[in-house]
């Protein structure tokens, strides 16, 4: 009796991972699908050439006969599709522990989207307060692509800091589940993120390239064993790009 009912808790257990990573599957897909699609619709949308000779993005501004609250509500949709594909690679193995209760999966989910929700709130409005500047101010828009240099060389310091490797260790070792674990795991990740995220904003929030690049290297420095070896190598690339775009 003993022996079958290990045999049933272990047939239970491995339908419950077949269907975890179906769902994450199809989600993945899913975000994939739709970032795919608002890429393709963003790259229609006319830029704007600006002083210093660079291409204003109007992904922060209410262009086209949009309203403000439509602009950030596209922004917003865009950002929780393009942040689905991007962070559910790593963040499914967190997951994966509650998989055997719908509820607590769910209430970790949600809390870790909603940190990243707010953030991408967050950027939204530091971007069209920062583009609403430039378009005003020619002198200040001339210092984009020096600036440019300067917040990737940051990414790539914060990259190799001590306090990247504490924040990174945190979310490699979440041991907090439900809505305030899902939130406390989000507030982490978004740190630790933080220099990767900035580089994605300079290179541009929806190029393809770019953001698979820092999927690969945010999935890497979760999953792989030698993280602390992946985010120095990450930080050392961002320091040169850095100053080949200073000096550029």
């Amino acid at each position: 009796m003993e022996a079958l009912a290990v045999i049933i808790e272990s047939e239970i257990a491995h339908g419950s991972r077949r269907r975890f990573i179906a769902i994450v599957a199809l989600v993945f897909i899913a975000s994939v699908i739709a970032t795919y699609a608002m890429h393709v619709s963003m790259s229609s949308m006319t830029e704007l050439p600006m002083p210093g000779g660079w291409m204003l993005s109007p992904v922060f501004t209410p262009m086209c006969g949009r309203t403000w609250l439509r602009a950030a509500a596209g922004f917003i949709g865009m950002w929780i599709a393009m942040m689905t594909a991007m962070m559910l690679p790593s963040f499914a193995p967190v997951l994966s522990r509650d998989r055997g209760s719908v509820r607590a999966s769910w209430s970790t989910a949600a809390g870790y989207a909603f940190v990243w929700t707010m953030t991408g709130l967050a950027a939204f409005t530091f971007g069209a307060i920062l583009t609403a500047i430039m378009m005003r101010a020619p002198s200040i828009a001339r210092c984009v692509p020096f600036a440019s240099g300067v917040v990737v060389l940051m990414a790539g310091a914060l990259q190799c800091s001590a306090w990247h490797a504490r924040m990174l260790s945190c979310c490699r070792h979440a041991s907090h589940r439900g809505w305030r674990g899902g939130v406390r795991h989000g507030l982490h990740c978004v740190a630790c993120c933080a220099g990767l995220t900035a580089t994605l904003f300079v290179f541009g929030v929806m190029d393809l390239r770019a953001m698979t690049l820092v999927t690969l290297a945010i999935s890497a420095e979760r999953l792989m064993p030698s993280f602390e070896r992946v985010s120095q190598i990450t930080g050392v690339m961002l320091l040169l790009l850095g100053a080949m775009l200073i000096v550029r």
